[in-house]
Parts: C-alpha cells; sequence; structure tokens
C-alpha cells in the first residue's frame, strides 16, 4: 500500500464564502447553469419543423435524415464524450474555471446558431457544427456543477441541493419542449437566441461571484486516455444512432458495414483505454473509485435507470402527436407544442419529491429511496403497456406522476450517495464519470427504443399500410411503394408534426377522389391505422425498461447503508495523496478515521442523544 501523509486541510474559503449566503449562491448559479443547458437539450426536439423550415431543408427527403439526426443527438453526444474529461480538468486546474468558461462557450454558441446565415444542406451543417460548440459548453457547466454544489454544502444538506439541482435539469427537459414550441411559432431564430441572455448573465454573475473553495489535485492530464475514450465513444454512439436509418432493402442499418465497424472499432478502443487508465500515472478515470462500493454500485443503477429512462420521452411524444392528440382533435401541426404541455404532470411530480427525498436521504440514506424510485419507475413503465392506445387522459397522467416521484425519489439520494463516497480531490472526475454513464445511457437508449419499435412496426406495419390505402382507392403501386418504406420514417414524420400519410403518399394522393384523400389526410386514418402495430412496438420497447429499472433497483440496494468519504488523507492508485473533507461529517454516528487511514468506513447510522 502507498505510503500517506498528512496534508493540510482545504483552503479555508474568503470572508464571503464563510457567510451561510455563499452555498445558496453556488446553487443558484450552478442550478441556472445546469437548467439552461439542459432547456438546449431538448429545445429543438419540438422546434424541429420550424428550424427545418427555416433553413429550407425537407428532412425526410433521402440522405437528410442524417441532419435530423445529427441536429438532435449531437448535443448529447458531446456532453457524453467530455463530461468526464472536463470534470478532470476541473479537479486540476479549477472547478469554477472550467465551469464559468463553459457559460462563455455555451453563449457563444448559442449567438451562432441564432445567427444561422445558411440554407439547404448548408444551414443545416452549421447548425450540428454549433451545437456541438455549444454542448461543449454544456459538457463544462455539467460535469462541475455538481462537484461545485458539494464542495459548498456540509454533507447534510447535500442531499437537498443536489435535489433542487437534479429538478432543474429533469424541469429543464420539459420546460425546453414547450419553450420550443412556443418561440418556434413567432421565429426558428428565437430557439437559440432565447439563451444569450441567460448566458450573459450567468457569466457575469458566475465571475464576480464564484470562487475556488473545493481540493484541488495535482497532477497531469491523462490526453491519451482522453483521447482514447472520446473517439471510442464517438464512434460507438455515432455506430447506434446510423443503425436505426434504413440501409439498402433493410428497414434499419445494424447490419450496413459502416454501423458494424463504429460500434466494434468504438468497443474496441473503450477497452483499450480501460487497459491504459490501469497503467498510466494520472488516469482520467480513476478505476480506484470503482473499489468503493458505494461508487460502483451508484453508478451502474446511474447508467441502467439512463437506459431505461433515456428513450420514454421521445417514445411518449410520439405516442401523443403521432396516435392521441390528432383522435382528440388536434391538427398534426399543433402536435408537437401539445406533446410538451401534456407531458407536464411528469415536470409538476419531479419538483415535489426531488427536493424532499434529497433532504431525507440526507438523514436515512439513499438505498431505500433510489431503490424505490427506481421500482416505482418499472411499475410506470407496465402501466404504460397496459393502457390501451387511445387512453383515458386522467390514467395517462396517474403514470406520468407515478414515473415523476419514481425519478424524484431516486435522482437526488443517488446522485448524493455517489458524490458523497469519493475523495474531495476527485470530485470533478467522480461527477463527470457519473454524467458520462448516465448520458451514455441515456443515448443508448434512443438508439435501443427506435429500434425496437421499428421491429415492433416492420411485422404489421407494411400491410396494414397497403390494406388501407387500396381500400381508399391510392393506385397499388404506390399503395406498395409506402407500404414497404422504412416504418423509421412515419416515426419521425409524427415526431415533427408532419401529417405521414400526406408526407408519405405525396404525389399519389392527387389522383384519387377527393372524399378518399380527405379522409386519409384526415386527423383520425393514420392514428387508426398505427395504433395496434405502434403498441406492439411499446411493449417491446417498455419491457426492456422494465427490464433495466428492476435490475438498477436491484444494483441500488447493493450500495450498503451509509457511505460517506471523511478522512484526512488518502493515498490514491496513481500515486497522489488526496486531501480529505473538513467539517462534512453528520453527527448520524459516520466518523471520521484516523489521519493517514485510507479506508472509507460504512456504518448504519445512530440516533443521536439529547
Amino acid at each position: 500500500m502507498a505510503a500517506t501523509q498528512e496534508l493540510p486541510r482545504e483552503p479555508v474559503p474568503r470572508r464571503g464564502a464563510r457567510r451561510t449566503s455563499y452555498k445558496w449562491i453556488v446553487l443558484s448559479n450552478t442550478t441556472l447553469g445546469v437548467l439552461m443547458a439542459v432547456i438546449n437539450g431538448s429545445i429543438v426536439t419540438i422546434a424541429l419543423p420550424a428550424i427545418f423550415r427555416g433553413i429550407d431543408l425537407n428532412p425526410l427527403q433521402p440522405g437528410n435524415i442524417s441532419y435530423l439526426l445529427w441536429i438532435l443527438m449531437g448535443y448529447l453526444l458531446v456532453t457524453a464524450v467530455l463530461v468526464v474529461g472536463l470534470g478532470r480538468l476541473g479537479d486540476i486546474f479549477g472547478r469554477v474555471k472550467v465551469y464559468q468558461a463553459g457559460f462563455v462557450v455555451f453563449t457563444i454558441g448559442s449567438v451562432a446558431l441564432a445567427l444561422d446565415p445558411l440554407a439547404g444542406g448548408g444551414g443545416a451543417l452549421w447548425l450540428i457544427l454549433w451545437r456541438l460548440v455549444q454542448g461543449v459548453g454544456g459538457a463544462m457547466l455539467f460535469a462541475n456543477s455538481t462537484a461545485i454544489i458539494t464542495d459548498a454544502f456540509p454533507v447534510e444538506q447535500r442531499g437537498l441541493a443536489l435535489g433542487i439541482n437534479q429538478v432543474a435539469a429533469l424541469a429543464g427537459t420539459f420546460i425546453g419542449l414547450i419553450a420550443g414550441g412556443l418561440l418556434a411559432e413567432i421565429d426558428w431564430r428565437l430557439v437559440f437566441f432565447v439563451s444569450v441572455p441567460i448566458g450573459i448573465v450567468g457569466t457575469v454573475w458566475s465571475y464576480r461571484s464564484l470562487h475556488e473553495i473545493g481540493v484541488h489535485r495535482t497532477a497531469r492530464m491523462d490526453w491519451w486516455g482522453n483521447a482514447l475514450f472520446g473517439i471510442g465513444l464517438t464512434v460507438l454512439l455515432i455506430g447506434i444512432t446510423y443503425g436505426i436509418q434504413p440501409y439498402g432493402g433493410a428497414t434499419m442499418g445494424w447490419l450496413s458495414p459502416m454501423v458494424l465497424g463504429c460500434i466494434i472499432g468504438g468497443a474496441a478502443l473503450l477497452v483499450v483505454f480501460c487497459v491504459v487508465e490501469t497503467k498510466v500515472a494520472t488516469p482520467m478515470f480513476h478505476m480506484t473509485l470503482f473499489k468503493i462500493r458505494a461508487f460502483w454500485a451508484g453508478n451502474l443503477a446511474n447508467y441502467l435507470a439512463g437506459v431505461a429512462r433515456g428513450g420514454m420521452q421521445f417514445m411518449l411524444i410520439i405516442w401523443l402527436q403521432g396516435i392521441w392528440l390528432p383522435l382528440h382533435g388536434f391538427t398534426f401541426e399543433a402536435t408537437p407544442l401539445w406533446a410538451g404541455i401534456y407531458m407536464v404532470p411528469l415536470t409538476i411530480a419531479f419538483l415535489v419529491t426531488g427536493p424532499l427525498c434529497g433532504a431525507l436521504s440526507d438523514r436515512f440514506g439513499a438505498r431505500a429511496f433510489a431503490s424505490g424510485g427506481l421500482a416505482l419507475i418499472a411499475a410506470s413503465f407496465v402501466g404504460f403497456v397496459l393502457l390501451p392506445v387511445n387512453f383515458n387522459y386522467w390514467a395517462f397522467t396517474a403514470l406520468l406522476v407515478l414515473n415523476g416521484i419514481g425519478s424524484g425519489m431516486y435522482s437526488a439520494p443517488n446522485t448524493t450517495a455517489i458524490m458523497n463516497s469519493v475523495p474531495a480531490d476527485s470530485r470533478g472526475a467522480a461527477n463527470g464519470m457519473r454524467g458520462t454513464l448516465q448520458n451514455s445511457g441515456f443515448a443508448l437508449s434512443i438508439g435501443v427504443f427506435f429500434s425496437l419499435m421499428i421491429v415492433g412496426l416492420a411485422g404489421t406495419l407494411p400491410s396494414t399500410m397497403r390494406t388501407g390505402l387500396l381500400a381508399h382507392h391510392v393506385p397499388a403501386a404506390a399503395a406498395t411503394a409506402v407500404a414497404d418504406a422504412p416504418p423509421v420514417g412515419s416515426l419521425f414524420a409524427a415526431f415533427l408534426g408532419y401529417n405521414p400519410i400526406q408526407t408519405l403518399a405525396g404525389p399519389a394522393l392527387k389522383s384519387i377522389p377527393a372524399a378518399d384523400r380527405a379522409t386519409l389526410t384526415g386527423k383520425t386514418f393514420f392514428p387508426n391505422l398505427i395504433a395496434g402495430p405502434f403498441h406492439h412496438g411499446l411493449a417491446i420497447a417498455f419491457g426492456l425498461a422494465i427490464a433495466m429499472s428492476l435490475i438498477a433497483a436491484f444494483a441500488s440496494m447493493l450500495r450498503g447503508t451509509r457511505f460517506v468519504y471523511a478522512d484526512q488523507s488518502v493515498a490514491m492508485a496513481d500515486g497522489t495523496t488526496g486531501t480529505g473533507v473538513r467539517d462534512e461529517v453528520p453527527l448520524n454516528g459516520i466518523q471520521p478515521p484516523r489521519a493517514g487511514d485510507t479506508a472509507l468506513r460504512e456504518r448504519r447510522p445512530r440516533r443521536r442523544r439529547g
């Protein structure tokens, strides 16, 4: 075992940091940063039709789906790839410095997006490029905000603080959906410009108010590790993204040479990365942290929950936009905005339970809350599968609330437990690892959910589509061509708020009687046509979500009771010595070990006397 030495305690904060108000300034600013970054992750989802009209590009034409996927997924891909390295950068050079730079980069990206001067494919490439830049800024904010909060708050208040921060993250997802729909009605450029004043305020505020109080680690960046990880994960996620696109005569591209090469090559690079990280002096991924049960169990639950929940939003939105809302009188063009509004109950439930369960987990530990929340999430997926396609909205609302309660019970306690389990000088890297696993789970989930949905649709949709079109006098050749089109076209048409039949059948509708044409392009034909195949695909996709949620709940149970890192000096495997946390052990029976003790202590909380 490496020898340890007594190191100085954490640097004493400046006078302003001594005041109780400083930690709330930290929470307010980091919550603004996370809220802005998350809103921009989802704000384009509802606004995509207006954006593509603005740059004069039809995303459903052959060869253009890639633009759609990159505008939709590029931001998530960049944050997933960079969040670990940027968290590590914060550990070395200062978390606040990297966080502040994130505001600047994000704001510059937002300005460039709003000023897109090009049209067609060039305009789409401009948006993709600057969405990637915006994603770099978002990754800087994501990677360090949780660590900055953990530095500022004592351990007995971290659950509450991180609960509020996590609420902002989930709320931002649905605020983005609604804001995107509302702003796109005015001008698509406002979808991106709205972040500029927020970014400027956040930048000035952070530079004036925040300063470094966390423990830093004197070490070098692991550039080889960063390169291997970044390239490997990028290539892997590109393969997953292109796997859901048609290839040749197949409905999906999982067997295309490019997709197979990306998946195999990306996975191989990640294996090499894991080997390299055990050899270098200052690794990007602290593999030794996975020796801490609370850390590896929490992150395993985090990844599996990401797989379970990541694609849910898209499936429910397609359900609302493609089937339920048109059946209840909404035009296809209006469905994107209303789908976001009808999903609000999930956010409200999370807003209530997130901070509450975060605060309770400070006192009682994370295991019961996180595991119970994941079980409720699984139960909500069971309910969605059992729900009729043309459901009663109050039953749908009850399941959204159940999912929101489960998410609130799980998110903040799990994040707090992970961050409490690591040394103070590794919090940036630990939070980056947590964020990467979560975002990778989300990205994988979207690809897997869409693939499973397409598999479900491919079995029965072509014959159902052909029969329905022929019954309304569409020529046989045209009906066959539309029916044999990849199901992903119908999904994306509904997702974008287009009338799928009008989009896919095109000129063939001009030659049929007006009454048949009105029926085919009406609000109810496509929803009734796709309802059965969609529910079959939904059952397959949500069946996976149920399994992942339950396995995640089991992983969460393995974390132990309470696990708080509170030592004074710890020898790390890379040869450096980290400084422990000062004044962070609550009066709950978890006492700091003696100086030089390299172990983490796990104890059941004891009742306080007096």
